[in-house]
């Protein structure tokens, strides 16, 4: 179990006049060329070392942009088998999905078809209830809706994966939360919740006369020939190879330990949560995303605007805006999404420049939990610097 593997490709970088740390001898020869400036390999070499911990049990990451590229992968693919984990293997992205959605949503903005400053009721007049009808489509994008969650029945992570199966309507699921009271009147605060996105998806499905699903393929996946990404639907399966998922959790014996929660259903997430991909097609995609060849023209601009409200929570300034979030880390604006499923971490970032990307999945054992995973906090520190 604790056997590891690390892939490291590196490619030829760009360093200005001042060249990064040379590759640490016991790399040279998996690693033939020049590492990223700031953090280098020694600092995400040891971010995903020593796995599976209790933490985490494998971790792929992919850092690129014009200051360096870096690949790595390290733990296991399962815990019974004690294989390698496979660096091309497909993971849940979780809230990933939310970036996906606002792009399409940006898409049919940008062609006239949805307007963004117009109510969500006027496009779902029998979904949406009155109390909520100067809730617009923006709002729900950046989260100054207002709306509450819906109702989950239950509340352990125990009685979740009892639960795992259910198939959650998204209608019911909006039906239940618009039931409730307002959080705050709409645009005076932010409360970064997916049924916004749940919201956006019915309002995509509604204007473009498809399903959402398939709007995704049409307008991201199939340009961008992100062929190990896709919605799964009812599935509770991840298709194709991929690397096990465990969360720590009360076992039939009634020790505590990692239970194997690769197979899940995915429908509480939707459009908000529920994408499959791989390393390598987020990095694409988010590159693809932040030069301006998925949203074209000015509406690029609502993913990257935070709006100038306080969390509902914290009362700190938004952090979230149309599909991302920002974050300053070493001392410059790093945006991206992180995502959680039950047994799977992840986290798309960049600069805005692009000069340092990164795409990390981690097999994290507490997944749902209050804190960020350490194994994922670490490489985002490696990559980006402390914040």
């Amino acid at each position: 179990m604790q056997s590891t593997r690390r892939t490291l490709l590196a490619a030829a970088l760009v360093l200005g006049v001042v060249a990064g740390p040379a590759v640490p001898p016991a790399l040279a020869a998996t690693s033939s060329a020049a590492v990223p400036t700031r953090s280098g390999i020694p600092a995400l070499e040891a971010a995903i070392a020593g796995l599976p911990t209790r933490d985490a049990t494998a971790a792929l990451v992919r850092v690129g942009g014009s200051e360096g590229v870096w690949r790595g992968s390290s733990g296991v693919h399962d815990l019974r088998t004690d294989r390698p984990a496979d660096p091309a293997g497909r993971f849940r992205a979780g809230s990933v999905t939310k970036v996906f959605t606002a792009a399409v949503a940006l898409q049919l903005a940008t062609e006239g078809t949805l307007d963004l400053d117009r109510g969500a009721r006027s496009y779902l007049p029998e979904l949406i209830p009155a109390s909520y009808g100067k809730v617009t489509v923006r709002q729900l994008l950046n989260h100054t809706h207002g709306i509450p969650a819906p109702d989950f029945p239950g509340n352990t992570v125990e009685e979740r994966y009892a639960d795992r199966f259910r198939i959650h309507d998204p209608k019911e699921m909006v039906r239940s939360a618009t039931s409730k009271d307002r959080e705050f009147p709409p645009g005076e605060r932010q409360h970064y919740l997916n049924i916004g996105y749940t919201i956006a998806a019915l309002v995509i499905e509604r204007v473009s006369g498809d399903s959402y699903e398939h709007q995704v393929a049409r307008r991201i996946l199939k340009p961008l020939g992100l062929r190990d990404t896709y919605l799964p639907g009812a599935d509770p399966r991840i298709l194709g190879p991929h690397n096990h998922g465990y969360q720590t959790m009360r076992l039939d014996d009634g020790t505590t330990g990692p239970r194997d929660v690769s197979v899940w259903g995915p429908t509480d997430g939707w459009a908000a949560g529920d994408i499959i991909s791989t390393t390598a097609d987020l990095e694409r995609f988010i590159k693809a995303l932040f030069r301006g060849h998925v949203v074209r023209g000015p509406l690029l601009r609502e993913m990257f605007t935070l709006p100038k409200v306080a969390d509902w929570g914290t009362g700190d300034p938004a952090a979230y805006s149309a599909g991302l979030s920002m974050k300053k880390l070493g001392g410059r604006e790093v945006w991206g999404k992180t995502g959680g499923r039950w047994g799977y971490n992840t986290g798309v970032a960049a600069t805005r420049d692009g000069s340092r990307t990164l795409v990390y999945s981690v097999n994290s054992t507490d997944a749902k939990g209050q804190e960020m995973n350490e194994v994922a906090r670490n490489i985002m520190v490696a990559a980006y610097g402390n914040p």
